[in-house]
């Protein structure tokens, strides 16, 4: 989604609604939200393919003042499905609040009493605005599971469920009567459905059908089987990489996105770098351009990476990198701020496993320590990785935490030297 203008879907009373969502952002000295709409209205639109065709076509509204207005005018009509985690079920927020309060259930719970919460204010709903400042119990489900442990907390859980369920009809019907679906060109909401079709398709065309997905035997079915044939999703001994013990690494930051090398030698991570800065590439192309020429880095002193060497001096070198191999630095940050619930769990794993290994390289202990259990960014990451029930939530705000993990980033940026 593009600059801070999301696409949202809200399940309402008469259906799902369309729309777009601009967090708070700052104008001069002036901060402002906002929602796709004019002036009293939010606009909600009855699918994705009418949302797109009003965007394309309007430009009498709210939005039109904000700073990624023309970006989002030239999305592709796939770019504006909202993702999963800005798809919110209004109808069933009691029956969600009714449930047992596990992490996935408090996190759901939190992230539609936020919207809900943020669209009264924006629209100035006051039964909305009157439904949150008066029960302040409400707040409780941002901290995460630890109000909500044993005989007391699951009372405190039921007494915010039977909240929900006494007043939340007027807080769903306050939203209904302020939606509203303009009228939109047929012809550009031609357009857009051609554009959801053929991604689709596109999508489908991706996916293997059954006659082409492999049969991986079982370990016990390997064993008694003379075929060479082991052909699987993941690295084995047949692979070049795998065999060798070396793997292209793909980074994305911000700003870029680099391609790079690295091993194990036991437990110590040795980068394609020297002295502790990171060799990287901005393409698969020129890194296996810079393998057939130069042996001034740590890696070189690698057994096998001779074997490198010569596939890249003979041209049959291909760079394939594998999920994990994969980190994905961007957004984490602002993930952050919003608290441990609203993180892509893996996503940040790997972002830590990288900037441990290239600390680790440099022989820097930096990461290491900001991580660490007693600091509250290490409290955060470790909660948010691996949640328990048990264990205590950390608790908002969370602008240092996300301050902390940007310095790291910036850290680790400072030690990837673009050849």
């Amino acid at each position: 989604m593009a600059g801070d203008i999301v696409a949202i879907e809200l399940g309402l009373t008469d259906g799902n609604a369309f729309t777009l969502w601009a967090p708070r952002w700052r104008e001069g000295d002036d901060e402002w939200e906002a929602f796709l709409g004019l002036d009293e209205d939010l606009y909600g639109f009855a699918s994705v393919a009418d949302l797109v065709a009003f965007i394309r076509t309007n430009d009498d509204n709210d939005l039109v003042e904000h700073p990624a207005w023309d970006t989002v005018k030239g999305l592709q009509a796939e770019e504006l499905i909202p993702a999963e985690r800005n798809s919110y079920d209004l109808i069933g927020v009691p029956e969600l609040a009714a449930e047992d309060p596990t992490p996935e259930v408090i996190a759901e719970l939190e992230d539609a009493l936020e919207i809900v919460r943020i669209i009264g204010e924006v629209c100035e709903l006051t039964t909305v605005t009157k439904f949150f400042n008066g029960n302040p119990i409400l707040g409780a489900v941002t901290t995460g599971t630890r109000n909500f442990v044993g005989k007391d907390g699951l009372e405190f859980w039921g007494k915010i469920g039977r909240l929900i369920d006494k007043h939340w009809d007027d807080v769903v019907d306050a939203i209904d009567e302020v939606i509203t679906a303009p009228d939109v060109d047929s012809a550009a909401v031609a357009v857009a459905e051609a554009e959801l079709e053929a991604a689709a398709s596109a999508e489908d065309e991706d996916e293997p059908a059954d006659d082409d997905i492999e049969v991986v035997e079982s370990e016990s079915e390997s064993d008694t089987d003379d075929s060479d044939d082991d052909d699987t999703d993941e690295v084995d001994e047949d692979d070049f990489w795998g065999a060798i013990g070396i793997d292209p690494v793909r980074i994305v930051t911000d700003g870029a996105e680099y391609f790079t090398l690295r091993c194990y030698l036991g437990d110590d991570p040795v980068f394609l770098g020297k002295d502790g800065k990171i060799f990287v590439f901005t393409s698969e192309r020129a890194l296996t351009r810079y393998l057939a020429d130069n042996d001034d880095h740590e890696l070189a002193e690698v057994s096998t990476y001779t074997e490198v060497r010569d596939a890249a001096n003979d041209g049959s070198l291909e760079v394939a990198v594998y999920d994990e191999n994969v980190y994905i630095l961007t957004g984490i940050a602002d993930d952050i701020a919003d608290g441990p619930r609203r993180m892509d769990r893996r996503q940040l794993e790997l972002a830590v496993e990288l900037l441990t290994d290239a600390a680790d390289f440099a022989d820097d202990d930096s990461v290491t320590e900001a991580l660490g259990s007693t600091t509250p960014l290490g409290w955060f990451v470790s909660y948010a990785i691996n949640p328990d029930p048990k264990r205590l939530a950390p608790s908002g705000p969370f602008d240092n935490e996300s301050e902390a993990w940007r310095a790291l980033v910036h850290e680790l940026e400072d030690r990837l030297v673009t050849q």
